[in-house]
């Protein structure tokens, strides 16, 4: 099997860049926010019962050539390889989600990003609050980003804590230390989180797509459109119209028929 090499003009083809990205700053929040609205969040192949394959090739052509989307693993995966491909000097990190109330394991993965002498973390895999471009590693200082406020702070023993601004409030997200994470360490929260019966991704079908204006997103038959300060929910049919609203909605193109996705409890 030949290696796997990165298709830097397919990739931006993908997210609609004209040209290729620099290793800077505006490179790093171009890159960002072009595949968080390009690239939808969905975890149907775990619904089809497919698990989740991170070979970077598989990838590469689940995400940008079929298209399909994917959850943090496979979006922030597929967000790595391509900062490494323009010349970033990016890692992974894997948090903790504390939106519950109550911390999850380490089942979250983004990417620390050095760029022209600063640390960024960037994600694009997270729902609905992720953040429309990096932010810096930075302490106790409020970062606006494309109309949302985020502060990390100090979690105690959990590191560093990422809030967001809401009405009611600071809200926390996820926290996250800045330990070395391998292969090994993304397998073992890629295989709790596809697979327990305990998790979201099991538990539901759900799709999220960021636009400039707003959010789709799809819990089971429920779509919400979130546009411009208004909101509107649809409740989808089963069948072919299900699959044809997937495609219309996010550009999700499912290579199955609706009668092998697990059922809506």
């Amino acid at each position: 099997m030949s290696p796997f090499e990165f298709d830097s003009i397919a990739y931006l083809q993908r997210l609609h860049l004209p040209e290729d990205v620099s290793p800077t700053t505006e490179g790093l929040r171009s890159l960002q926010r072009a595949q968080l609205y390009n690239i939808p969040f969905e975890n149907f192949d775990i619904q089809l019962g497919r698990g989740v394959d991170l070979d970077p090739a598989n990838l590469f052509d689940k995400l940008v050539r079929r298209p399909r989307g994917g959850y943090c693993f496979e979006l922030n995966g597929l967000f790595l390889l391509a900062l490494r491909a323009f010349g970033f000097d990016a890692r992974p990190l894997l948090s903790r989600v504390h939106v519950s109330g109550q911390p999850s394991g380490r089942g979250h993965q983004l990417s620390l990003v050095n760029v022209e002498g600063r640390q960024w973390l960037a994600d694009v895999g997270f729902g609905k609050d992720n953040p429309a471009g990096p932010y810096l590693l930075e302490r106790d200082t409020v970062q606006d980003i494309r109309g949302k406020s985020f502060r990390l702070v100090d979690g105690g023993v959990f590191g560093n804590m990422l809030q967001v601004r809401t009405d009611d409030g600071w809200q926390d997200l996820y926290s996250l230390d800045m330990e070395h994470v391998c292969q090994g360490d993304i397998n073992y929260g890629v295989h709790y989180t596809s697979t327990s019966s305990k998790t979201l991704f099991t538990k539901a079908r759900v799709a999220m797509k960021h636009m400039e204006d707003g959010m789709i997103t799809l819990c089971n038959s429920r779509l919400t459109l979130s546009r411009a300060g208004e909101k509107t929910e649809v409740h989808l049919p089963e069948g072919q119209g299900y699959l044809d609203a997937l495609n219309t909605y996010f550009g999700i193109e499912l290579d199955a028929p609706y009668e092998a996705l697990r059922p809506v409890e």
